[in-house]
């Protein structure tokens, strides 16, 4: 099949409702994973660039936080139809800046069109609660507030999804933001919901979008938490960035939203379908090419199907199509850059090295890395220990099930785990002793929907993301209370 033409994009910050460059006048080159070709170039923001949207979205918060409900509702109603409307060329901008394969990029974009119009709910839900009071005559309430500005900074790997969940809540309950992208896709994460939201009639300061090089982005995230005008900040991205925020946003008392690595168990119980279980397992290790934080990491499966599932599986990954993500047959695409493939291949490597032997895959052919399958990887191996972004997964044999809740609980992460099995009751016991902030029984774990409580436990992050949870942690509550005659005081 023939590679489908370049998409190509110049990108300039956007605030306060105007396309701006840097105040430098700076850019850099937005480079394809898969081609390495330029596919435009965008603004190399700094910090002065940074005040200068927090200003605007600050100036923006009192008539965007006080505008009606159906105002807003219809902003959210029509961006999803312009993101709908706009498919085609949202696919091959994800497949050419970020390597996204047609499937993955579909599950982004249905994710993104079903958030937007959930989101267009937000505005009319209860504002607050009555609450019961001792004090005779008086009527007390607690009333939710939204924040004033928000810091949103989103990764690469997912960034249609991972952008728009990181603005929309804010947003819809009356913040407004300022959103930082990954350089590694300064559009798709970053200029592309400003062009969809502000064409579907968001006002002008709401959402403020800057971009830097790479390399610079602790200019930027360091005057979005020192700035007072901002309240609260999230993001999604590794465990070791979130704990340099975490320290930092302490100093400022500032509260943050983290959604940060995963070391993801999928246990096979041996009551389990097979063939489910290898179509689960292949499917939740090798989406995006490994690059979803929620993939499988480590499979643990109990000795009576132990032989037949890996004997499957790395079938499986072995015969999995590699190459270009323009084209729709394709399953692993390319990894993001260079130093994410050598990353892959020296922590492969390593693995071999102390032991461990690979069942499928183990080379890389640039810009991608085949799938990989490892058995017997020692536990003092990185690739046991840390996140390890790509299409590789290890498997390991275990006596039982609730032997691999104790291994997959022998972790410093918590994001997401599955369970494959035959009886869903014992899944549900298995389940609740797994620590992890989201579990899957008889699916693996790449799920997400946009009200769900996405986020982890331990040092897979705080807080969650999802609009059915977002009031919680974008707006304050204010205890209020009325009185319609006067009170009877003691002195």
């Amino acid at each position: 099949m023939a590679a489908a033409q370049p998409w190509t994009a110049n990108t300039t910050h956007f605030i306060a409702g105007t396309w701006t460059p840097a105040t430098t006048g700076r850019t850099y080159p937005n480079r394809s994973p898969w081609s390495g070709h330029i596919l435009g170039h965008a603004a190399a923001g700094d910090a002065e660039d940074t005040e200068r949207a927090i200003t605007a979205a600050h100036h923006a918060f009192p008539t965007w936080s006080r505008t009606r409900p159906a105002e807003r509702q219809r902003v959210f109603l029509n961006a999803a139809d312009l993101l709908e409307q706009r498919a085609t060329h949202v696919l091959a901008a994800l497949a050419a800046e970020t390597g996204c394969g047609h499937h993955f990029g579909t599950v982004q974009l249905d994710f993104a069109v079903k958030l937007l119009r959930q989101a267009a709910n937000l505005a009319y839900h209860p504002a607050g609660e009555l609450l019961p009071s001792d004090t005779d005559g008086t009527q007390a309430m607690a009333v939710r507030k939204p924040v004033g500005v928000v810091a949103a900074i989103a990764p690469w790997n997912a960034s249609l999804t991972l952008s728009g969940r990181a603005i929309t809540g804010p947003l819809a309950l009356g913040n407004t933001v300022v959103l930082k992208p990954s350089e590694e896709a300064p559009y798709t994460g970053g200029t592309l919901w400003a062009e969809i939201l502000h064409q579907a009639g968001l006002p002008a300061g709401a959402l403020n979008v800057i971009t830097h090089a790479p390399g610079e982005a602790g200019a930027v995230g360091d005057t979005l938490l020192a700035s007072p005008l901002v309240k609260r900040l999230n993001f999604t991205g590794s465990t070791p960035t979130g704990r340099r925020l975490a320290e930092k946003a302490g100093r400022h008392l500032k509260r943050v939203v983290l959604q940060l690595s995963g070391q993801n168990p999928l246990i096979v119980a041996a009551d389990a379908d097979l063939t489910h279980a290898v179509d689960a397992a292949v499917y939740g290790a090798f989406i995006h090419q490994g690059q979803v934080c929620m993939c499988a990491r480590r499979i643990y499966v109990e000795r009576p199907l132990a032989d037949a599932f890996t004997e499957r599986f790395a079938a499986r990954a072995a015969r999995l199509p590699t190459g270009d993500p323009a084209d729709p047959a394709t399953v692993i695409g390319p990894v993001i850059n260079e130093w994410a493939l050598a990353l892959l291949d020296r922590r492969v490597k390593e693995a071999v090295g102390l032991g461990a032997r690979v069942l499928a895959g183990g080379e890389p052919a640039p810009p991608c890395y085949p799938a990989t399958v490892l058995t017997d990887v020692p536990d003092e191996a990185e690739i046991a220990q840390s996140e390890t972004f790509g299409a590789v997964v290890v498997v390991e044999t275990v006596d039982s099930a609730e032997e691999a809740v104790a291994r997959a609980n022998h972790t410093d992460l918590g994001l997401a785990a599955s369970i494959i099995t035959g009886d869903s009751r014992r899944g549900l016991r298995l389940a609740a002793t797994l620590e992890a902030g989201i579990v899957h029984i008889n699916d693996q774990p790449v799920n997400d929907e946009p009200q769900m409580p996405f986020g982890g436990v331990k040092d897979s992050g705080w807080g969650r993301f999802g609009l059915g949870f977002a009031a919680e942690e974008f707006c304050e509550t204010q205890w209020v209370t009325v009185r319609d005659e006067p009170r009877t005081y003691p002195f």
